[in-house]
């Protein structure tokens, strides 16, 4: 802190919503609040990020409502508690709240200059601050170089070591930093140091490799860049909505508000979606007072760009039927304007150094619900993996012409993902049910590739993405945005709201959000990722069909000439593993339980086991999956496949090996029986295995199941060559994560007695030893390992198999 008083006159004054001063020569910068005591909105985004999904550009955290309130000779900002409210019409009731509940003092200020101001904040004696400025002007810039995204701890559990913030290494960019409107915000450009950070070594080529030193030129210095951004809050009039878990809308302002009545509930949620009226509210559909405008990033490329413009303009179709004439608009940023200007909702192209997720996320009123801005991430690489999905699925290239089946599978999938981050900022949460509805379905589910096959046995893509928004999409959209006429009571906007839900599920359309299709455990039979089809069982079997179509095409064609043949083998793993996605999708009819978000008197179903012919189907299907022969790659195949060249190291997709250098087809099948094992046998589903059978005798037990799984692996009937020795492999998987099971933590003491049983009973089988010495002495091995399961139960509790690389997402 400067023991002088800084000399303002020499700043450039920067006008907007809080006004800034900017110090050039110092690198300082003066906030200028000239109505302390107003509330508005502060949060931090990332304006230059890591490369990697977990801090990249575009970053922003929760959005708090504060204020700025001076004591003494130091201006406070403060973050109001909204969590814990009062609606009474009484201040002194309200009062009592605030007062029970704490606030977070945020920042204190020292005041460089300003006048003398009274309880109340009115400004009594301003003063000459600058050019005619008033208010109270504080000193920021040790606010805006702080850590204030944690992002030396993301940092430290990214890396080797502990990062810290340097101070030495700060500075304000002033290229960055504006006051607009209603938003202003300065940019900080920040240094995390880690001098125990490793370097790459010479010989590799940047991007070559993952982690923290192939995203920065020296892993021991990591700058990014922080804005600090003050949003006002938006004026009165806007129409919180109750949330309603059948919706589809997030619902991120919950709050206890003690003047509910007693016949209510205290906490109250609500829908998050944007301000929206009608120019003539009588209408049936009219123009809207202010359309929903979405801008997006020039930094996209042709031809995503052109993409990403059309996949979001189908929200207007939604709009429409929610009674909106022409209520949605997707255009190109104008030249010249700032993304972070809160006045536009961003559609941000983000380049990457690894795949990950795109994401849609909102500035929004914690007080009401009302989005403020949207703001989409949407990333590169992404496309470039579609890219190797579909020339593995087609082997395209017969020679060096580019593939339009190719360019048009990235290019659709580019529009639907336009869509679905696009609907997260409206305010819309994933259906990941609604890839059961065919026609009907929703852009907010994970899409999986929609296959066919003609008739010579070539793979179809032309219809593998959706070309619109779903009939879904439209019910939610109806619900969160539509307008009712004037005197409509609450009573009757209620009974409307309810009715659009509940005509929906009575035509068999309804929702399940994320936390229900989680592959692991998750129990609904029809919420998925990235499946397909209605019928989870019956659709891994079509897939595991055009899996082996694809796979008997599969050659050099698949990549391009002059690239090194060893890249096939990166190509090969989404092919291989075609069928993963679907395998979570038919293992969850396994101890399944199909249930609604039902409310009390709506007339959904609640929950309803999944009957037993349905999981003793999905058993089988999964348990095809680990099959030798599906597992088996051909000779001719495995000859194309030599070692890595220099400068093209392993990548996460590439199957891992233990054979060195050259790619190993074993290792590709125990990372795949590991995918369907791990889902099959898991803790949870096997507890549910055995209530649901207790309950219902016609629902298959644990001990049926796990009956079947030793049948399709350790009394299969023997193979021979490469299959015999992959049906070994799946073996070992297999016993491995039975051992797993039996002395899982997570497991329920019926299951580990269960799982324990059927040890017991494979050990007594495999007493007797087979002929040849490749099966005797996997035997042998299998029969130690249970000796040693025996003595330490506790040494087993993970499976220790080779995992397949990750997939996700696609």
């Amino acid at each position: 802190m400067n023991t002088s008083p800084p000399d303002l006159s020499a700043c450039r004054p920067l006008d907007g919503f809080v006004p800034l001063l900017w110090d050039q020569a110092g690198g300082r910068v003066y906030l200028r609040i000239r109505t302390p005591g107003a509330e508005m909105l502060y949060l931090d985004r990332l304006s230059h990020g890591l490369g990697d999904y977990r801090l990249e550009r575009g970053n922003l955290s929760r959005p708090q409502v504060v204020r700025f309130e001076r004591r003494g000779a130091r201006l406070l900002l403060i973050a109001a508690n909204y969590a814990w409210r009062s609606s009474s019409p009484e201040q002194a009731q309200r009062d009592a709240v605030r007062q029970a509940f704490a606030e977070s003092v945020l920042w204190a200020f020292e005041i460089v200059a300003g006048g003398d101001i009274v309880e109340g904040g009115d400004i009594v004696d301003g003063g000459d601050i600058v050019d005619g400025g008033d208010g109270v002007v504080v000193d920021a810039t040790d606010f805006l170089l702080r850590d204030a995204n944690s992002v030396a701890g993301s940092l430290s559990r990214l890396g080797e070591g502990a990062y810290a913030l340097d101070p030495a290494r700060c500075a304000i960019a002033e290229e960055g930093t504006g006051a607009f409107p209603f938003n202003t915000q300065v940019e900080s450009i920040l240094t995390f140091t880690n001098p125990e950070a490793t370097r790459l070594p010479f010989w590799f080529g940047n991007g070559q490799v993952e982690g923290l030193a192939a995203m920065a030129p020296d892993p021991r210095a990591i700058t990014i860049r922080v804005r600090n951004c003050f949003v006002q809050l938006p004026e009165p009039g806007f129409r919180p909505r109750r949330f309603d878990p059948r919706s589809s809308f997030f619902s991120s302002v919950i709050f206890h508000d003690f003047a509910a009545s007693l016949e209510q509930p205290a906490d109250t949620h609500y829908a998050l979606h944007h301000r929206l009226e009608k120019q003539d509210p009588t209408a049936a559909v009219s123009a809207p007072v202010r359309p929903i405008v979405y801008y997006l990033d020039r930094g996209a490329p042709e031809p995503m760009r052109t993409a990403l413009l059309e996949g979001g303009r189908w929200w207007n179709q939604a709009f429409e039927a929610a009674g909106f004439r022409d209520a949605f608009r997707l255009e190109l940023l104008p030249e010249g304007a700032d993304p972070m200007d809160i006045r536009y909702n961003m559609i941000n192209w983000v380049p990457r150094g690894s795949r990950g997720y795109s994401n849609g996320k909102t500035i929004w009123d914690p007080r009401t619900g009302e989005i403020i801005q949207g703001t989409v991430t949407l990333t590169a690489l992404r496309d470039r993996h579609l890219r190797m999905i579909s020339e593995a699925l087609l082997s395209p290239y017969d020679d060096a012409t580019p593939s339009p089946a190719v360019h048009e599978l990235m290019m659709a999938r580019l529009r639907q993902l336009s869509a679905h981050e696009i609907g997260h900022t409206l305010g819309l949460d994933h259906n990941h049910v609604a890839s059961t509805f065919g026609a009907a379905m929703s852009v907010m589910d994970y899409p999986g590739l929609e296959l066919k096959l003609t008739g010579n046995g070539e793979v179809d893509l032309s219809a593998a993405y959706g070309t619109a928004i779903g009939t879904w999409d439209e019910i939610s959209i109806k619900w969160g945005y539509c307008q009712f006429p004037p005197g409509t009571t609450a009573e009757q906007e209620q009974a409307a709201l309810d009715g659009i839900l509940e005509d929906a599920a009575r035509a068999g359309l309804y929702t399940m959000a994320q936390q229900d299709a989680v592959p692991d455990s998750g129990v609904h039979p029809k919420a998925h990722n990235w499946d397909t089809g209605a019928d989870a069982a019956r659709e891994l079997h079509h897939v595991l069909a055009v899996r082996e179509a694809a796979l008997a095409r599969f050659g050099e064609a698949a990549i391009k000439p002059g690239r090194p043949m060893a890249l096939l083998a990166d190509t090969l793993v989404p092919l291989y593993l075609l069928h993963r996605y679907q395998v979570e999708a038919a293992v969850k009819l396994v101890g399944g339980l199909a249930f609604r978000y039902a409310l009390r008197g709506d007339g959904q179903p609640v929950t309803e086991m999944v009957p037993g012919d349905d999981q003793r189907r999905g058993i089988a299907t999964v348990l095809a999956t680990i099959a030798p022969a599906v597992l088996t790659l051909p000779e001719k195949l495995l000859r194309l496949l030599p070692p890595r060249p220099p400068e093209y190291p392993r990548i996460r997709d590439s199957f891992p090996a233990h054979t060195g250098l050259t790619f190993d087809p074993l290792a590709a099948a125990e990372g795949a029986a590991t995918h369907s094992l791990a889902l099959l046998l898991h803790p949870h589903r096997a507890a549910r295995l055995i209530e649901y059978h207790q309950r219902d005798a016609s629902l298959p037990s644990l001990h049926e199941m796990l009956d079947a799984v030793l049948d399709a692996t350790f009394r299969a009937p023997a193979e021979v060559g490469l299959t015999q020795a992959v049906k070994l492999v799946v073996e070992h998987v297999t016993l491995r994560h039975l051992l797993a099971l039996a002395a899982s933590t997570e497991a329920s003491p019926l299951v580990r007695a269960v799982a324990c049983d059927t040890v017991e009973t494979l050990r007594a089988e495999l007493a007797t030893a087979p002929a040849d010495p490749l099966s005797r002495a996997q035997r042998a091995a299998a029969l130690a390992t249970i000796a040693a399961f025996g003595q330490a139960p506790e040494r087993f509790r993970t499976p220790g198999t080779l995992a397949p690389p990750p997939g996700t997402p696609i």
